[in-house]
């Protein structure tokens, strides 16, 4: 159901900056996919075990939602479009239509059944590129709470219904996805490998080669797994660690650490920037029951202010 959220405000300080993270949203099971569209000024995201879809607008600060058939992996807009959005029904690429309100969410077509050779695997994570093309990550079964079946999941590029390529394999959780044009980079992690992945970009065609880690968990003394990622304007990540109740700023290119903001949540998902100027922070978070039960706000979105940096636009998937 729709509803204005009321969260009180928690204010963290770290290092020399201040900032303030709020609660936005009802919490949901497993908060994931933030989309911030400039065209919608909104932001979108979804729940994956509570099989719905989910948008934020800020300006009203009211919370809708619609329920799918099955686990969606994340929905990003259609260009050209304010109620078609590409969304990831387990190991489907679908097309969706949806006015953005309570309900209402309908498929309209298959663009892309992933996977077929492992049926119990789902989709993980995506985003469109710079030109539009959708990176699809997949990941295995889950078949406990926090245990999967390993090295059964793929990052695909789907350009269109007739246009699917597997472009990396061997993948246990695929997370992350976020490009730096101008440093013709593709960013990527497979979350139990607890690193981040650079791939060099070829904007023209899409391909991505050459990975290396850039980014090691083990080398900063991090706990936790790298989940859900984007990149600012000065090419820094901002990566959301699962596990962690924090939000990591790192520079790729040093492979430096730059700051740990903490979240209100352990389970810390995702991350986008938003807002008019881009200059907000969105956070999603989950409160699965993993031993121990996640309270409130675990599980809800914040918005994180004062951080003093920015971020780009997301794309709209093109499908040719």
């Amino acid at each position: 159901m729709a509803g204005r959220v009321k969260k009180d405000t928690i204010a963290k300080t770290m290092q020399n900056n201040t900032c303030t993270i709020k609660a936005v949203t009802e919490p949901v099971l497993l908060g994931e996919g933030p989309h911030w569209s400039h065209h919608h000024h909104a932001l979108f995201f979804v729940s994956i075990f509570d099989k719905t879809i989910h948008k934020y607008d800020p300006k009203t600060d009211k919370h809708t939602r619609a329920k799918m058939d099955d686990m969606p992996g994340f929905i990003i807009p259609i260009a050209g479009t304010l109620d078609r959005f590409a969304v990831g029904l387990k190991r489907r690429v679908v097309e969706v239509q949806w006015a953005g309100g309570d309900g209402g969410a309908t498929v309209v077509r298959t663009v892309a059944e992933l996977d077929k050779h492992e049926p119990d695997n789902r989709i993980n994570d995506a985003k469109a590129d710079p030109r539009g093309r959708l990176f699809v990550g997949t990941m295995g079964h889950e078949y406990e709470p926090g245990k999967f079946h390993l090295k059964k999941g793929s990052l695909y590029r789907v350009d269109g219904p007739s246009s699917v390529h597997r472009v990396v394999d061997g993948i246990d959780i695929s997370n992350g996805l976020c490009w730096d044009e101008a440093a013709r980079a593709f960013y990527y992690a497979d979350s139990f490998e607890y690193a981040i992945r650079r791939y060099d970009y070829d904007v023209e065609t899409g391909d991505i080669s050459n990975p290396r880690l850039v980014f090691k968990y083990a080398d900063h003394g991090l706990e936790g797994i790298v989940d859900g990622m984007t990149i600012d304007t000065d090419g820094n990540l901002w990566v959301a660690n699962f596990d962690g109740s924090k939000v990591l700023k790192i520079d790729p290119r040093k492979g430096e650490l730059l700051e740990k903001i903490n979240t209100p949540a352990l389970q810390t998902t995702s991350a986008t920037w938003g807002g008019e100027a881009l200059d907000e922070l969105y956070v999603t978070s989950a409160c699965l029951n993993r031993g121990a039960e996640q309270l409130p706000p675990a599980g809800s979105t914040f918005r994180i202010t004062g951080l003093r940096a920015k971020g780009h636009r997301n794309h709209c998937v093109k499908f040719n």
